[in-house]
């Protein structure tokens, strides 16, 4: 039941949204309603929603409030059942007693202790796990012939484990080396040389970065896979039958009798970025787990705004937002519903009063503008995944993509960030854009960080179209606050907490600042006279356009 506090708040953000004066915009084309965004939020951060978990009754509900506000601005459905488009999914859970795994050295066998010393997933192929071979060590078990790096050069592991170290050389290009270094590429290159499994180390870099004891947090998470035509899990290599990740003293033990001592590798890619040549690792390694499987729906919600021009009205300027968040945490505390009022309410608040605008225009743009909802992005960008390689529109007819992912709305930003403009001409569309908002348009301040590769946008950019995922920039209107430690707080405070709801301090001009910087980029885009295009030469552009 909704608070009455609560309701009653949202009773009066609904008649002030009613009643409100709309002042013409200032700067551009438009003038969003702050007590628009504000309900829109409000609704979708509700403990009636319990979190909008992918594939519960909360995100069902949110789903549908979104296609009922598409519907109510007059909006196209462009789903496969009016604005809905249904994904199932599989779901993986581990029998958290079943996971076993021994390594066979010389004669001795050294068993590890889950999940002390090892971790293991749910297996999304099988219900029960064997896995059992030989093993061969393979640096980070990488392939970038881009890069001139490949750790795979004349090493047979046909038939055996491959033994690799977590993350990438430090050398490699940030957001390109988030590329090579992805879980999914890393199971590729293995699979395609006929390795069975997987093992991977923990290393000093990886400790510092996401510590072993810290990942202790999510052993009790499935794993979701959307299912393809013939009912697989897609994105799954069914050649490889298990995988673990070991702690550094486990892999030390692993490592005791090879060629290459762990501390000497170690050495090795702190000296000069590089790992030793691959080598036979000794002994045998025996895996064996249990999981448990179920399939569960959950919907991305689509819906568009057709353009006037005869001919550009074929091609589509995409917006994105999440809608799903993570549900109940897992604790005994009071208040165990994970909101996602900032991930991604807000996002999702802003797309909304972004239709609404677009829908509202004398004179629509050139190109139309497809909306998309998307479900199962904390699940890894499941739901933009399932769109963009089964897309409601032909895939090349849509030329950009607008990712709007927790935009943090709690201080008078005075610039934006677009993650992924350097990529493209698009940067300088979203210049023009943004300054028809009044502010400006800064570069992306955490390069290291490979943001342009985490979040649903780069489902589009891996099917070669030109993308950018905005935030609000660093910069502050307001001299007195600092938008950086703003920013800060709520990564450090309030990130997939229970915290993140609606009683945080929301700057509710930068939600309306935020609205309309993302509505003139996508008149900007859906305007001019060509499609947006690659940079010439960019990696991203020559390894995926079609």
């Amino acid at each position: 039941m909704i608070k009455k506090i609560l309701l009653s708040s949202l009773i009066a953000v609904w008649a002030s949204a009613a009643f409100a004066d709309h002042d013409s915009p200032a700067n551009g084309h438009f003038s969003p309603d702050t007590n628009r965004i504000k309900s829109h939020l409000f609704f979708l951060a509700d403990d009636l929603l319990e979190g909008r978990d992918t594939g519960s009754r909360g995100h069902d509900i949110a789903a549908l409030y979104i296609a009922t506000e598409f519907a109510k601005y007059g909006l196209k459905p462009m789903g496969t059942d009016g604005y809905m488009q249904e994904v199932s999914f599989r779901k993986a859970s581990l029998v958290q007693t079943s996971p076993s795994l021994t390594f066979d050295i010389d004669g001795e066998q050294v068993s590890m202790s889950y999940p002390k010393e090892y971790l293991t997933g749910p297996n999304l192929m099988s219900l029960n796990t064997t896995l059992s071979g030989e093993m061969v060590f393979v640096g980070y078990g990488i392939v970038a012939d881009e890069l001139n790096h490949n750790d795979y050069k004349d090493i047979d592991v046909n038939g055996k484990v491959v033994v690799m170290l977590s993350g990438k050389p430090a050398s490699f290009p940030s957001e390109e080396g988030a590329h090579f270094a992805s879980g999914y590429q890393k199971q590729k290159y293995a699979a395609e040389r006929g390795a069975i499994g997987i093992i991977t180390l923990s290393t000093p870099v990886a400790e510092k970065v996401r510590p072993y004891q810290g990942r202790l947090n999510y052993i009790h998470t499935p794993r979701l896979a959307w299912m393809n035509k013939n009912g697989e899990p897609a994105n799954t290599f069914a050649q490889l039958k298990g995988s673990a990740y070991l702690s550094i003293p486990a892999a030390k033990k692993l490592f005791a009798k090879a060629p290459v001592s762990l501390d000497d590798i170690f050495a090795s890619i702190e000296k000069n970025d590089a790992a030793p040549k691959g080598f036979d690792l000794p002994g045998t390694v025996s895996l064996t787990k249990q999981s448990l499987h179920s399939t569960i729906t959950s919907p991305n919600v689509v819906a568009a705004i057709e353009g006037s021009d005869p001919k550009l009205k074929d091609e589509y300027v995409v917006f994105s937002a999440h809608s799903d968040h993570i549900g109940f945490a897992k604790t005994v505390k009071k208040d165990n519903i994970n909101n996602g009022a900032m991930d991604n309410a807000s996002g999702t608040a802003v797309m909304l009063e972004t239709a609404r605008l677009f829908s509202e225009l004398d004179t629509k743009p050139k190109r139309s503008i497809l909306f998309v909802s998307v479900t199962g992005e904390e699940k890894g960008l499941l739901g933009a995944d399932y769109f963009a390689r089964n897309p409601t529109v032909p895939l090349k007819s849509m030329v950009a993509n607008v990712n709007l992912d927790m935009p943090i709305l709690t201080y008078p930003f005075a610039d934006v960030i677009a993650f992924g403009a350097s990529h493209s001409d698009m940067k300088g569309s979203v210049e023009e854009a943004v300054a028809n908002a009044g502010i400006s348009l800064s570069d992306d301040p955490w390069p290291e960080q490979a943001l342009f590769t985490r979040s649903d946008h780069y489902a589009f950019v891996k099917q070669g179209i030109p993308s950018v995922f905005m935030v609000p920039g660093l910069d502050s209107k307001d001299p007195n606050i600092d938008g950086s430690k703003k920013f800060g707080e709520f990564l450090s405070t309030h990130y997939h907490k229970p915290s993140d709801d609606i009683t945080q301090p929301f700057n509710w001009d930068a939600a309306k600042t935020f609205t309309e910087v993302n509505a003139e980029i996508g008149l900007t885009l859906a305007t001019q006279d060509n499609r947006p295009s690659w940079n010439e030469g960019d990696f991203f552009g020559n390894t995926f356009a079609k």
